[in-house]
């Protein structure tokens, strides 16, 4: 997974808070104009993360620093909020996205592999309280930060080891194959299927376990 770091000035001391959560964010705007304005001492604001429709992330704010994300708080519903600053002790991760909108396949996959690096190097639990969207911080003037579009049950889900299989159509030679599908943005064939489509013999090796495959054209 490529990180591309792209600095925001956008920031402030943790002052020595642990981080203990996610805030999943949407940018309501697009590429490039979004990552610019979290890049501009202007907008005062910013997150750690990036996630772009293309798949692309951009580290803006190093970990160890409270980036400009979720630091007003308004009715919050979020049970670890604790009356400080949630910049302090939390992560933020912006999606490129309009209101309303889905994340695109490359998008989702790409945010997952970021959530599974950063819950593993920070040892924050997969659950609806850790991993969490700006409402739950705001629900007055963020109540649409993610919005309905953000895929919470596909992510969790995933997050705790659940295979996600997103069907994806495999075509040789103008004949579809069946069974293809997609993994942490890797595509997958049935082999012998693939083989014998592309004019190769397939065999298996039982001692080995070990699928052999000749004759290509």
């Amino acid at each position: 997974m490529q990180i591309i770091q792209k600095s925001s000035p956008n920031y402030s001391d943790r002052r020595g808070r642990k981080i203990i959560a996610i805030v999943n964010h949407i940018t309501a705007g697009l590429m490039p104009g979004t990552l610019s304005w979290l890049q501009n001492p202007a907008a005062k604001a910013s997150a750690h993360y990036l996630v772009t429709k293309a798949g692309q992330i951009y580290q803006l704010v190093a970990d160890d620093k409270a980036a400009w994300h979720a630091g007003i708080v308004a009715k919050p519903n979020w049970p670890l909020y604790d009356g400080s600053n949630p910049n302090y002790y939390t992560l933020g991760i912006e999606h490129e996205s309009l209101a309303g909108e889905a994340l695109t396949e490359a998008q989702y996959q790409a945010t997952l592999g970021l959530h599974r690096q950063l819950v593993a190097k920070h040892n924050i639990p997969i659950d609806t309280d850790h991993i969490i969207g700006h409402y739950r911080l705001d629900s007055i003037n963020r109540k649409n930060d993610p919005g309905p579009g953000f895929p919470w049950s596909r992510l969790l889900d995933n997050l705790k080891g659940d295979e996600d299989l997103t069907p994806v159509k495999i075509i040789v030679d103008g004949k579809p194959l069946t069974g293809g599908h997609i993994v942490d943005s890797t595509s997958y064939a049935p082999v012998r299927a693939l083989a014998e489509a592309l004019g190769a013999k397939v065999g298996w090796d039982p001692k080995t376990s070990t699928v052999i495959i000749e004759g290509r054209k």
